[in-house]
């Protein structure tokens, strides 16, 4: 059975793919789509959000793994075609919200219009200088040959090629798309940022400082994700002077610790963002549930018998 239209496709606009990159544009219709087409997610302040877990999104883009998924929505975010905003007030649900920045140049149709023809060269006679390029053509087709070879139990192949130099210039280039290195490294930066002023730190911009913090954002960590550790790893060490001296780039992002800190975080997290009281988390329920140490256990449980 064929996959042509068997099911609903994603039909995009091959200028919107100009425009923003074909994952970028793949997505953000289908934003489009939960927006304008369907009455879920919520408005504030006139505007509609929508949203949609990680599993949700995957499940519409089965052909992404989860950290293609979380560039792609990042990069939305950066180019700012798309908005994701946490609307609920309470400090525990920390759900994102999405909507579309309708506003921005880059999906107005007759500005990327003009762009594209801007960059279109188009010959203005055939006297133009044009590049030299080389074409190799082959005057007799290879599969024809076998297949008369087949037919007349001639096992020889003629395959005479000519080179013919043709000229031409390149007449509509592709749109020039931000380097991924150059977007990491600004993401890099955002965390960088974050860090220092969480933790009254100045570190500079160097290698030394990015490099595991870029490492992380190129396999598919948010700076979301890299924020919350931060300011976990603050909450924890903060008050401890000689546990403070690990708050540092080269510590809380290293590959080895990076997974169980961002763990700890997202728990840390839902529990509320507990403040850390003497060493110990103040919050006694749950996972933060410092110690059982000053649990009385000579009291019978309610519903039981003595």
């Amino acid at each position: 059975m064929s996959l042509l239209m068997t099911s609903r496709p994603i039909v995009i606009n091959p200028d919107l793919a100009y425009s923003i990159g074909l994952n970028e544009a793949i997505a953000l219709q289908q934003i489009n789509y939960w927006l304008q087409e369907t009455k879920s997610g919520m408005e504030s302040d006139g505007v509609r959000w929508i949203y949609n877990t990680t599993e949700q999104w995957l499940e519409q883009f089965p052909f992404w793994s989860e950290s293609t998924l979380k560039r792609t929505f990042t990069r939305l975010k950066t180019l700012g075609v798309l908005k994701i905003e946490q609307l609920n007030k309470s400090q525990r649900d920390m759900t994102n919200f999405y909507t579309i920045n309708y506003e921005s140049e880059l999906l107005d149709e007759v500005k990327v219009t003009e762009s594209k023809r801007s960059k279109c060269a188009v010959p203005s006679g055939q006297n133009d200088t044009m590049e030299e390029v080389k074409v190799t053509r082959s005057i007799r087709s290879k599969r024809t040959d076998v297949i008369r070879s087949k037919c007349t139990d001639d096992p020889t192949e003629n395959t005479t090629e000519s080179t013919t130099e043709i000229t031409g210039k390149d007449s509509c280039p592709v749109a020039v798309q931000p380097d991924r290195d150059v977007l990491i490294t600004d993401q890099a930066k955002q965390v960088l940022v974050h860090l220092n002023q969480v933790t009254n730190s100045r570190y500079q911009v160097s290698t030394a400082s990015l490099q595991n913090i870029r490492a992380r954002i190129g396999e598919g960590f948010t700076v979301e994700e890299l924020s919350l550790v931060v300011d976990y790893c603050n909450a924890k060490w903060g008050d401890d002077l000689k546990m403070s001296d690990y708050l540092r780039p080269q510590t809380l992002f290293q590959t080895s610790k990076f997974p169980g800190y961002l763990k700890s975080a997202n728990n840390w997290d839902k529990a509320g963002r507990p403040a850390r009281v003497n060493g110990e988390w103040a919050r006694e329920d749950g996972i933060f549930k410092p110690s059982f140490k000053n649990t009385d256990y000579s009291a019978i449980p309610p519903g039981f018998r003595g």
